[in-house]
């Protein structure tokens, strides 16, 4: 009798339909550079505040303003950072999974086949930096639309997300008809 050799040590042979993920990770802390710099001025801000009132009023015990800014200063810096990291992404040939959280976590899930549209927007500094973001829109009950902020290589992404959504809308035989002004889905459920 002959046997599978990818049986034969208990690994099977992946299914053509097997999920297949081109991107999982943050959003890019260098895409949100308005944040960083707002922060970074508060920051700044909220040091130099105690000294400068020291220089007006030398004389006066500034302890109680002094030490709650300056211990706020890094906090500060930190923020954007924790915003960040607060979202994931996880995209793959049939979804789009968006966590949310640090300590909790709330995840959201689009199905391929749900999308309607797809756009990508890259500002100047996006561009620069080699991030941008890309806009999901889809007939789904609970995220119609989520923006994923702040991506590496956006273009790169679009494209795949765009083709995976052609291909699944295939596979389940879903049909796009324009009636006139209107787009209707119909598919195999």
């Amino acid at each position: 009798m002959a046997s599978n050799p990818s049986q034969s040590d208990g690994n099977v042979a992946p299914t053509s339909d097997e999920e297949v993920i081109f991107y999982a990770g943050a959003p890019k802390l260098r895409g949100e550079t308005g944040l960083v710099i707002i922060c970074l001025a508060l920051a700044l801000l909220a040091a130099l505040v105690p000294i400068g009132l020291k220089m007006i009023m030398p004389n006066t015990d500034l302890n109680m303003i002094a030490i709650p800014l300056w211990i706020a200063a890094p906090l500060i810096l930190l923020l954007p950072l924790l915003l960040v990291k607060k979202n994931k992404y996880r995209i793959s040939n049939y979804r789009i999974d968006h966590e949310q959280g640090l300590l909790s976590k709330r995840i959201d899930t689009i199905e391929l086949w749900h999308v309607d549209d797809v756009r990508m927007d890259q500002s100047i500094t996006d561009r620069i930096l080699g991030v941008g973001t890309i806009s999901i829109h889809s007939n789904d009950a609970t995220s119609p639309d989520l923006k994923l902020r702040s991506l590496p290589n956006p273009r790169q992404i679009f494209d795949q997300v765009k083709q995976r959504v052609i291909a699944v809308k295939r596979q389940r035989g879903v049909l796009k008809i324009d009636g006139g002004g209107g787009l209707s889905s119909v598919g195999n459920d």
